[in-house]
């Protein structure tokens, strides 16, 4: 057993990103600044984007967007049962309901199928997340709502570096919205980032995340002079800070990298594992970017003779940090006496949840880290 504790989406930290950091807070610009400015102009174009706003959350970034999107009370959004809540809470913040569509098996994406069938005359938007990084079949998602005439809202906090045909992920839609929290591929402690072709909602989403006011704090307090500000219409405080920024700006510099370096994990994690009685993930499919984001494993009691959750806490006494990814969203509390939702309205995402455990696959690993993960799935799985 290891004698320290592998914690699960340790994020890499390199010199590059301490030294910027530093500097950010010597500068004495510690909040929304030119660091932020910097960062949105590097993440488009590394997304072959038109617009980006940073903002402090991915949840802050799906809330606006859907309010962007022109959401009235009463309006549908369909999403996914397979994600954090965080999908689900930003529909009901933003004043919509919230309708979810059950996930393929294979993929654990939203079902294009289901999505057709969970469309009413009320549905204003879908809200599709590429789950683990593995791309939405966007090709039957984006023909079903240039049919039925609703917005679509890709939620990519596991999607930084997915590709699906060669296009990437956030700019099928009319909104992308990312996540670089501290477990994120791209990670800056707490961050998000929508990204956009419309320049009109921009705007919108950049006046929104600072109260609604009409000019950015660091234009107001800038080198040009103090210019005033008018508040145009009630807003949120979301936007990033120049300090998270300045930890983003060098992750994305290696974004590539770590990518490479996660599929290596990840190749090995298929190779060491094949023989074990587990559902792995899925091959990529034809065409397609995978995100690397999470390596999932589906534990069966009857082929593997324990339950998923044994297998979670022999993991974790042998000091190998995992992750469940997710119990579906009907399993809690909250949405079953709000909505009357159960998780066998939607039962795939229901086995799926019950069923997973996330490894660990960050591009920190060792070698000798990925050995002791694939040790204890080993040992966890002994009676």
């Amino acid at each position: 057993m290891r004698k320290d504790f592998l914690v699960f989406g340790s994020p890499q930290i390199e010199q590059a990103e301490i030294d910027e950091v530093t500097e950010c807070l010597r500068s004495g610009w510690w909040g929304a600044g030119p660091r932020v400015a910097r960062f949105e102009k590097a993440f488009a174009k590394y997304r072959r984007a038109d617009y980006a706003v940073a903002l402090n959350s991915c949840t802050a970034a799906l809330h606006l967007s859907l309010l962007a999107a022109g959401l009235e009370p009463g309006d549908e959004v369909i999403t996914t049962p397979m994600t954090f809540c965080a999908s689900v809470n930003a529909i009901i913040h933003a004043g919509a309901k919230p309708v979810l569509a059950d996930v393929d098996p294979v993929s654990m994406n939203i079902d294009p199928r289901a999505v057709e069938a969970a469309v009413t005359p009320r549905t204003k938007a879908v809200l599709p997340v590429h789950f683990a990084g593995r791309p939405c079949d966007m090709d039957r998602i984006m023909a079903l709502a240039d049919q039925r005439g609703f917005t679509v809202i890709e939620d990519c906090a596991h999607a930084i570096e997915t590709e699906y045909h060669g296009q990437p992920a956030g700019t099928f839609g009319r909104f992308g919205c990312f996540s670089f929290y501290v477990t994120k591929n791209l990670a800056t402690g707490e961050g998000g980032l929508v990204l956009t072709r419309d320049a009109g909602a921009a705007g919108r989403i950049k006046r929104l995340a600072l109260h609604g006011m009409s000019a950015d704090a660091w234009k107001r307090f800038g080198d040009e002079g103090y210019k005033h500000y008018f508040v145009v219409e009630p807003g949120y405080k979301y936007t990033m800070m120049d300090l998270q920024a300045s930890i983003g700006l060098h992750q994305l510099e290696r974004v590539e990298a770590n990518w490479k370096r996660r599929l290596q994990i990840w190749n090995r994690y298929l190779e060491e594992l094949a023989d074990l009685p587990l559902c792995l993930p899925a091959p990529f499919e034809p065409d397609t970017r995978h995100g690397l984001h999470l390596f999932t494993i589906l534990v069966d009691e009857k082929n593997a003779g324990v339950t998923r959750d044994e297998l979670l806490t022999r993991m974790t006494k042998s000091n190998i940090g995992v992750g469940v990814h997710y119990m579906s969203v009907p399993e809690h509390p909250y949405y079953q006496d709000r909505y009357g939702w159960t998780p066998d309205a939607w039962p795939v995402a229901r086995d799926i949840g019950r069923a997973t455990l996330s490894l660990p696959l960050s591009a920190k690993l060792t070698d000798q880290d990925v050995t002791d993960v694939v040790e204890a799935v080993r040992a966890g799985l002994k009676r």
